[in-house]
């Protein structure tokens, strides 16, 4: 499975876990909190690559919370050998 997130349309931290839970095919239950996301990409059995376009823009939109995510997203890739992050700018 391939999602793509880009950064340009994404304004607020609803948005950006509206188009996670739509692209990740997330559970109904998805907390939309950083935490959660985190608790669900770690149980990922299927071979996943969340691909992130335009991350200068969604750092824009976002400021720290960008940031957080980024980093959360390297823990559980690292935690989870079917999970796969890209950044590009």
């Amino acid at each position: 499975m391939t999602a793509l997130i880009d950064g340009t349309t994404i304004k607020t931290r609803e948005e950006l876990h509206d188009a996670l839970a739509e692209q990740l095919a997330l559970p109904k239950y998805y907390g939309r909190t950083l935490d959660a996301l985190y608790d669900c990409l770690t149980d990922i059995f299927e071979d996943t690559e969340l691909r992130i376009v335009r991350f200068d823009a969604l750092n824009e939109h976002l400021g720290l919370y960008a940031e957080v995510l980024r980093d959360m997203l390297r823990n559980a890739c690292a935690e989870n050998p079917r999970l796969h992050a890209v950044w590009e700018d």
